[in-house]
């Protein structure tokens, strides 16, 4: 294994204690009832829910076929599952044991044209067959590693996709420190207010397993352009954000996400990148390293 700074091997050990807590309980039944109605919730969750609108645009779900996918940072297995669902030749990374024990659990309950693979812990520790790839993807996965533990991790996925290979991942998107302040300002969920309650933001960000990094777009299609011939970046979310916000019931607030989704889309690109939440990045035609 290659050798990594302290900082790195510290994050990698506050993620896999973090959500070793949030997938020991994962209801596998609740994801092989997903499976037995697969087109229902695709056309659902890829309509409304950013990150499955965010990791099937430009008609992934079509692509997936008898692909050799890695997912890395898998975590309750929901996506690994649906596209070997799709007819997908899955490989699952994560660095939590109990991913592993969701994909077996899977394998077990559900006929697969493809087996599930899982592959346990930093994927850049592998030794993975050189272009043997058709596609790496990750959903919210990049925003976990330190910069420095990226780019070993990019340069990794270089060297395992084809040449006509492609690189896809969704994550958080700060493009406007402005933004930004404003959302840490309002609480959320267990996650105390940044500007009211400054002590225990402080506690709750101590325990988050997210590093602090650039999460820019610009620094992603950097990334890109620096390992890929061809790099798009996908802003998303600028009207879709203030769901969390609205005293709608949860019915109404699936139709306005749906709504602001498709809405946005028409809006001058300099401001859907100011306002996005999230974005898609899509790498293609790796340069072998």
């Amino acid at each position: 294994m290659k050798v990594v700074k302290n900082e790195s091997i510290s994050n990698i050990n506050k993620n896999r204690d973090f959500y070793d807590k949030k997938y020991k309980g994962v209801n596998v039944n609740g994801l092989i009832n997903t499976l037995n109605n697969l087109d229902a919730f695709l056309n659902d969750a890829t309509t409304t829910d950013i990150s499955w609108v965010g990791m099937y645009i430009n008609d992934f779900k079509d692509q997936v076929r008898d692909k050799k996918i890695m997912e890395l940072g898998c975590g309750d297995c929901a996506n690994v599952a649906v596209m070997a669902a799709l007819g997908a030749q899955v490989i699952a990374n994560d660095i939590s044991d109990y991913s592993g024990d969701i994909v077996d659990a899977l394998n077990s309950n559900y006929k697969f044209e493809h087996d599930i693979t899982f592959v346990k812990g930093d994927f850049t520790s592998h030794d993975l067959s050189k272009q043997s790839l058709d596609m790496v993807i990750g959903k919210a996965f990049l925003h976990h590693l330190t910069l420095e533990h990226e780019l070993k991790v990019i340069k990794k996925i270089t060297q395992v996709l084809k040449p006509d290979g492609e690189a896809r991942f969704f994550e958080p998107a700060i493009n406007s420190k402005f933004l930004d302040e404003l959302r840490w300002a309002m609480p959320m969920n267990n996650r105390p207010s940044k500007l009211f309650s400054p002590k225990a933001f402080k506690k709750w960000e101590d325990a988050d397993p997210h590093p602090h990094r650039n999460n820019s777009s610009k620094h992603f299609e950097r990334l890109g352009y620096q390992f890929f011939s061809k790099t798009e970046i996908i802003p998303m979310g600028m009207l879709e954000r203030f769901y969390r916000i609205l005293p709608f019931s949860t019915k109404n607030l699936r139709k306005f996400r749906r709504t602001a989704l498709k809405l946005e889309k028409y809006a001058p690109k300099f401001i859907q990148y100011f306002g996005a939440r999230s974005q898609t990045i899509i790498y293609k035609m790796p340069k072998h390293q």
